[in-house]
């Protein structure tokens, strides 16, 4: 508020300025013109007095006054018609013709300045308690050179003055104006340019009171920054509620998960407190089904940790070069390993080391995720092929299953933070809907890529494609070349 009050001071000081630069030209242009008049009419006052011999009232007013014929060629000519009686007519000017005495002798109007001997012409401006006008005084010589007298110039401007007078008031009266048009106008303006704010204003409020409305900023049909920051908010909208609405699901889920644990532990707990804690089979089966109830609990408590720490999870992208097929043959024997009832196979068409520039930990870790995917729904062909091959630029993975497969809806939705395919089955599978999605951020965060072909019935297929790093590939391999022929040689 305080900078716009400022800016507008500003703009109020610049605008008085140019005011006051125009008026001030005005008034010097029209000062000039004055002054050049009083010259004017000082040369035709002693023009007309060059062939008298010696100043007094009566010779003077032969020559200038205007009923007098002297100086006239033209008995018919009209008073004041020429220039020099015209200027002596001017109610503004006073002319005033003084002998060598100094006393006047000649006057159009009563002069009340005082006169003072000129040595030479002189036009000046005097700004006295009660006079602010023009001087002009000059000695005045006859044909033969010779100082007969000398004339006053009196111009009190009061033309001038009136003239600025009226400028001043068209220039307030066009500022009243210009100010009514500006307010008028920035008034319009202010109210179509906020508009927008407003109703991203009021729709914000309304959301705050009920965060699960479906009210979102409208078209705004405005193609500005405004117009993007109303699409931008409401994607975020839509991303808060869809993510609402995944974490609301998955609790009522967890919730209902774990009423049945519970239920169980405490049937059992009961029964052993009546009567079954004498009966050693009891006992045992009892304890035995509540350690499984107990550990079925522990792993949906630990499925909530992974969903709170979801939304703090922070992914840093090193620049660390990995060689490709030696973390897909480490994580390949691993399940081998942990799976002995299931057959992986491994076609690898790589015939080079490529390097590709991702952290190995976070390569093993999408490894990871997508074969236990495939292994969680292989439930009648338990086997898996894994495919590794590459091309000028890249090098792709593939991760098969022959599972239940996924439908084409659900292929968009997989890689959905929190989404499972099939809840219902999805509850003795175990996993929170995290995996793929965290899977496609590590991949698409080293500018790779991550897709799924599936079909329901007949498994699935994850893709993997990862850029070479050509500089480093080509360094290793020429270092393992220098082994081998190191090796060779002895």
């Amino acid at each position: 508020m305080e900078m716009g009050n400022w800016n507008g001071r500003w703009r109020s000081v610049h605008i008085y300025l140019f005011f006051f630069f125009v008026f001030n030209s005005i008034s010097q242009v029209m000062i000039g013109q004055e002054r050049a008049q009083v010259n004017t009419t000082i040369d035709s006052v002693d023009s007309r007095l060059q062939g008298v011999s010696e100043i007094d009232g009566i010779t003077v007013g032969k020559y200038l006054r205007p009923d007098s014929p002297v100086g006239h060629t033209d008995q018919n000519e009209r008073p004041y018609s020429n220039s020099l009686l015209t200027n002596l007519a001017r109610r503004d000017v006073v002319v005033s013709v003084y002998s060598l005495k100094g006393e006047q002798v000649f006057a159009t109007k009563r002069d009340s300045e005082k006169f003072h001997f000129p040595e030479k012409r002189t036009v000046s401006r005097v700004k006295a308690a009660q006079f602010n006008g023009l001087i002009g005084r000059a000695p005045i010589r006859n044909s033969k050179n010779e100082l007969i007298g000398y004339i006053q110039v009196v111009d009190t401007l009061n033309s001038v003055k009136r003239t600025q007078h009226k400028i001043i008031w068209i220039v307030i009266l066009l500022t009243i104006i210009a100010f009514a048009l500006i307010s008028v106008f920035g008034y319009l303006l202010a109210t179509y340019l906020l508009r927008p704010i407003t109703v991203m204003n009021n729709t914000m409020k309304k959301v705050t009171d009920d965060p699960q409305t479906e009210l979102r900023i409208p078209d705004l049909e405005r193609n500005d920054e405004l117009s993007d920051l109303a699409i931008v908010f409401n994607d975020m909208l839509d991303r808060m509620q869809r993510y609402i609405d995944q974490q609301h699901q998955f609790v009522e889920d967890v919730s209902h998960e774990l009423r049945t644990p519970v239920a169980v532990i405490q049937g059992h707990m009961e029964m052993l407190n009546r009567w079954g804690k004498d009966d050693p089979k009891v006992l045992n089966e009892s304890l035995q089904a509540s350690l499984e109830e107990t550990k079925r609990m522990k792993s949906l408590v630990q499925e909530m940790l992974d969903l709170t720490r979801a939304d703090q999870l922070e992914i840093h992208f090193s620049k660390e070069e990995t060689p490709v097929m030696r973390v897909v043959n480490q994580v390949f024997n691993d399940f081998k390993m942990i799976h002995p009832d299931f057959t992986f196979t491994l076609d690898s068409d790589v015939h080079s080391n490529p390097i590709v520039q991702i952290y190995r930990n976070h390569l093993e870790q999408v490894l990871i995720i997508l074969l236990d995917n495939a292994v969680k729904y292989s439930t009648k062909r338990k086997e898996i092929h894994i495919s590794a091959s590459e091309d000028t630029r890249s090098v792709q993975i593939a991760i098969q299953d022959f599972g239940e497969g996924i439908s084409e809806e659900d292929v968009k939705k997989v890689f959905n933070r929190f989404y499972r395919v099939d809840k219902a089955r999805s509850r003795d599978k175990g996993g929170n809907g995290l995996g793929l999605s965290i899977a496609q951020r590590l991949i698409e965060g080293y500018h790779g890529k991550i897709s799924l072909e599936s079909s329901v019935g007949y498994g699935s297929i994850f893709r993997i494609t990862l850029p070479i790093d050509k500089v480093e590939t080509n360094k290793q391999a020429t270092k393992e070349k220098s082994k081998k022929e190191k090796s060779d040689n002895a």
